[in-house]
């Protein structure tokens, strides 16, 4: 299946005023240009226009391939937000342009990603290049346009210079720029900037927390790495909410007694939720079958205004007879099982339960499908401890008994990129900063 990216953009000289739109659609594997489109609109808001850009973009990426999947990028927060289902829509002339944009592709195949002004030039200078048009009482042409141009300079500008990464986990054109960039003789300060005669309010600030959380994960080292790769497919790996099993710390897998959340669980998954909401990128949501995590992945979604998919490879290990009880209680009843299953990860816990080299194979398979599913795009995956720190540890290319040494607390997010060429990255792991006052 092909994948389109739309970048759209609308602006107003007056707002409302002389008024225009511009979109353009990408390929998302090579990233040629496809279609562009832009035109003077009259007078009318920034508001207006942009949503006449989302549905110029949206229409000619459909007449290329009304199969594919579109990733909708602008730089409106108003826009993106009510087309994401996050924010409602109000105003009555925005309510028949999201209803005709919602249309134009089935909803399961168009996400849709907010991005920094600087980054959306191309969509920007054709809607300028509209207004101007209009100006002189014409209709913008595609063949008088240097949009694109200008759009491929800057882009070259930003190879070599050091961004500002702002983006959630998965934001790979960030982690990419900064590779090269270290490769580089020179930095230049600042990529240019393009001149847009938008009046638009600036995207509501984000939390400080989120602010730190969202640079560790999108700027990755500086050494060797997969720099011009393309998008990796990125997975923001959460361990479920806290059961009531939890805090004493019992065996709890997937052949137990499936606890549900607690409201502890609850609270800390609503806490998840609120903070990746305003990190903004998180495209797809995936769950374990068990209740725990299904239970934190609706919640999650909810405020994503996503649908969760359930997976059933990303269930928790099953714990045989050891279901339900203490790591002492399993020492004294078990002594001989549990030397075994700490010394041999093709050990199983007593009752024929699951060794950790079969939930190892269980999961790379499962990683395996779900990065073909999901190439370039991040996708919440809501599971365990055992298999998140499993998809850490195949990522790592770390011995088996590293599964003993990792801390990985309820409700928090590790993240691992995953590269064409089949490099891994771990961007972030058992970060709790969300779960905090």
């Amino acid at each position: 299946m092909r994948e389109f990216i739309v970048e759209a953009d609308g602006g107003s000289r007056g707002n409302p005023g002389p008024a225009g739109y511009g979109s353009v659609v990408i390929d998302a594997a090579t990233g040629q240009t496809l279609a562009e489109a832009a035109e003077y609109i009259g007078v009318a808001t920034n508001n207006v226009a942009e949503y006449r850009g989302l549905v110029a973009g949206l229409r000619a990426a459909h007449e290329l391939d009304p199969t594919a999947t579109v990733h909708v990028r602008m730089d409106s927060k108003l826009v993106i937000e009510q087309m994401s289902g996050r924010w409602k829509i109000k105003h009555p002339d925005m309510k028949p342009l999201a209803f005709e944009a919602s249309k134009v592709f089935p909803a399961p195949q168009v996400t849709y990603e907010w991005i920094p002004r600087e980054q959306n030039k191309h969509a920007d200078r054709l809607a300028n290049e509209a207004m101007d048009a209009g100006k002189r009482g014409e209709q913008w042409s595609a063949s008088g346009s240097t949009a694109e141009l200008e759009a491929a300079d800057a882009r070259a500008a930003r190879a070599v210079a050091e961004p500002e990464p702002s983006g959630p986990p998965g934001d790979a054109a960030a982690g990419a720029a900064r590779a090269r960039a270290a490769l580089a003789d020179g930095r230049a300060d600042t990529a240019p900037s393009a001149t847009s005669a938008k009046s638009e309010a600036p995207a509501p600030a984000k939390a400080e927390a989120d602010v730190r959380a969202a640079r560790t994960v999108a700027a990755p080292s500086t050494g060797w790495g997969p720099a011009d790769m393309g998008a990796p497919a990125t997975f923001v790996l959460l361990r479920h909410g806290e059961t009531p099993l939890t805090p004493q710390k019992r065996f709890s897998g997937s052949g137990g007694t499936d606890p549900s959340l607690s409201d502890v669980g609850r609270e800390q998954a609503e806490r998840v939720g609120a903070a990746l909401a305003r990190r903004g990128t998180i495209q797809a949501v995936v769950a374990s079958p068990l209740t725990r995590t299904r239970e934190t992945a609706g919640i999650v979604a909810a405020h994503l205004g996503l649908d969760v998919t359930v997976d059933d490879g990303l269930r928790e290990t099953d714990f045989g007879a050891w279901e339900g009880l203490t790591f002492g209680e399993v020492r004294e009843r078990y002594a001989d099982d549990l030397g075994a299953w700490l010394a041999d990860p093709e050990a199983r816990p007593t009752g024929d339960g699951e060794s950790f080299a079969a939930t190892a194979t269980r999961i790379a398979a499962t990683r395996d499908k779900l990065v073909a599913a999901y190439a370039g795009r991040t996708v919440l995956l809501v599971s365990h401890v055992t298999p998140i720190k499993t998809f850490v540890r195949l990522a790592l290319g770390a011995p088996p008994e590293s599964l003993f040494r990792m801390e990985l607390s309820a409700a928090s997010l590790s993240a691992v990129a995953y590269y064409a060429d089949g490099n891994a990255s771990v961007r972030l792991f058992n970060d709790t900063s969300h779960l905090r006052a």
